[in-house]
C-alpha cells in the first residue's frame, strides 16, 4: 500500500466545483495533484494557486488551471503536507523549501488541510530541524541572532552552494531546544531583521488526514 497516495487522494473529498484551491508542495501532495488533474479532466471545475514553482510546473503538466492572488478574494481550501505533526495538529514545515509561500496560502484559506503519512506524527515538535527562511543580505548576523535564541542553525546547501528558495532567500535549518515555548519562539524569530518566515505552523490546521497503523492502516481525519 502506498500510504502517501492514499492520504493525498483522500483530501480531494473536500474539493467542490467552483473552488479556489491552494496547492501544496511535497511527496504526499504529489498524489493529490495527480488525482486532482484526473478529476479536472473528467469535468471538475476548480482553480489552483500553487505554493512553489515545482507545484506550478506539476499543476500545468496535470492540466490543473491556475490563478493568481490578484484574481481572488480568498482561497476556499488549501492542501499541503508537513514534516512533523504534533497531537494538537501544530506543524513543522519547510523541508521542501517553500515554507513562506505555504504559510501565506494556508493563512489565506478558509480551510487548511494537511496530508501526511503516520511517520510524520510526533509527540513533540523538534526532531525535524526547523526551517527559517532568511534574506541573504547580512544572513551571518541573522544567523547569530537566531543562535542567541538557543537554536543551532545550519545553512541549507545544495550542489555545493547555499540553497535558494523560490523567493531567492536562504534557509537556516535549526535544531531547537528540548522544551521550547513554540508560540514564543515563532514570535521571537519573526522579530529578527532578516528573517522572512519560519516553519512553525501553529494553530493553523483545520483537518489532518493520515493513517492509523493501530487500525489496519485505516484513514483517519482529525479536526482542530
Amino acid at each position: 500500500m502506498n500510504e502517501k497516495k492514499e492520504v493525498g487522494e483522500k483530501a480531494l473529498d473536500y474539493i467542490k466545483d467552483g473552488m479556489v484551491v491552494g496547492l501544496g508542495t511535497g511527496t504526499t501532495v504529489f498524489y493529490t495533484l495527480t488525482k486532482l488533474g484526473e478529476l479536472v479532466r473528467n469535468g471538475l471545475s476548480i482553480k489552483g494557486i500553487p505554493t512553489s514553482k515545482q507545484t506550478e510546473k506539476l499543476a500545468k503538466e496535470f492540466g490543473i488551471p491556475l490563478i493568481s492572488f490578484s484574481e481572488v478574494k480568498q482561497i476556499d481550501v488549501a492542501i499541503d503536507g508537513a514534516d512533523e505533526v504534533d497531537p494538537e495538529l501544530n506543524l513543522i514545515k519547510g523541508g521542501g523549501g517553500a515554507l513562506l509561500r505555504e504559510k501565506i496560502i494556508a493563512h489565506a484559506a478558509k480551510t487548511f488541510i494537511v496530508v501526511a503519512d503516520p511517520d510524520k506524527n510526533v509527540a513533540k515538535l523538534g526532531s525535524f530541524p526547523l526551517p527559517v527562511e532568511v534574506l541573504p543580505f547580512g544572513f551571518e548576523l541573522t544567523k547569530k541572532k537566531i543562535q542567541e535564541l538557543g537554536l543551532i542553525p545550519h545553512l541549507r546547501q545544495v550542489q555545493g552552494g547555499p540553497f535558494r528558495t523560490d523567493n531567492g532567500h536562504y534557509i537556516l535549518d535549526c535544531r531547537i531546544p528540548d522544551k521550547p515555548n513554540h508560540k514564543e519562539l515563532e514570535r521571537e524569530l519573526n522579530l529578527i531583521p532578516g528573517v522572512m518566515e519560519n516553519g512553525l505552523f501553529l494553530g493553523m490546521t483545520d483537518k489532518y488526514i493520515t493513517l492509523d497503523r493501530n487500525k489496519d492502516n485505516s484513514i483517519v481525519v482529525r479536526h482542530r
